[in-house]
């Protein structure tokens, strides 16, 4: 299977919904939809999600931070490519991964999300995903496994990881860093200190994976594991 590597991204099929918004196929039934907004001090900041599809269905994890956003790329799935978004993932509660939940929720898509997301997202007094999960998730899409696995704080209390199985894609989210970053960027909800062993948890989950998507900046292989496990390294060095 070809897919759009890191080192390929310009080659890639884009697609441009609107100005905040594109679509970059990776491989025959997986996208990555990419949005931009202001991030306040983080300035204009360009968020990854993912949509993996089977047939004319799809499953979309994260949105772009608002609802309106939300609804020009499910309106583009869905009129553009024939697409019927029927579940939603977020990685964790901030806004670039949930954002859009209140109107997927108006439209009756289904959610699911992390125990931890669902109570940080009722204390914040935040739409809630519908329907919770411990530790994993098995969803299927056609024949099509996707697996969901929380596996400790990173990023946030209650990032999780995304497993395509079937592309040998995983969408790492936040907790996973760009090889432009040169830090963990933002931690504020986060635990620096579990930060390593996280990384390594993800890292030995899924030694073979021949694509990585994080949250923000390019994909590319497990060296995007590798990169951030040493920024984590690098970030408690320097609380010491």
């Amino acid at each position: 299977m070809a897919f759009c590597s890191a080192f390929s991204q310009g080659t890639c099929r884009r697609i441009q919904i609107s100005k905040d918004i594109e679509l970059v196929k990776l491989s025959d039934n997986v996208y990555v939809h990419v949005s931009y907004a202001d991030m306040g001090r983080f300035g204009r900041v360009a968020s990854n999600g993912m949509v993996i599809t089977s047939g004319n269905e799809a499953f979309l994890f994260d949105t772009p931070t608002t609802d309106a956003a939300t609804k020009v790329l499910v309106s583009y799935l869905k009129d553009s490519l024939k697409l019927r978004v029927v579940g939603f993932v977020p990685n964790h509660w901030h806004s670039d991964c949930m954002g859009g939940l209140r109107y997927l929720t108006s439209m009756g898509i289904e959610s699911y999300a992390c125990e931890k997301t669902i109570s940080i997202a009722k204390a914040k007094h935040l739409p809630v995903p519908k329907h919770g999960f411990m530790d994993s998730l098995l969803l299927k899409l056609g024949s099509k496994p996707v697996k969901c696995y929380y596996l400790g704080a990173a990023h946030s209390l209650d990032n999780i990881v995304v497993w395509m199985p079937s592309e040998n894609i995983l969408f790492a989210g936040c907790m996973v860093k760009g090889l432009s970053y040169t830090d963990l960027g933002n931690t504020e909800d986060g635990d620096v200190k579990a930060y390593p062993k996280m990384i390594k948890r993800v890292m030995d989950k899924f030694p073979n994976v021949k694509l990585v998507v994080p949250g923000h900046g390019a994909w590319g292989g497990v060296e995007l594991l590798k990169h951030t496990y040493e920024l984590a390294i690098g970030a408690n060095s320097k609380k010491r």
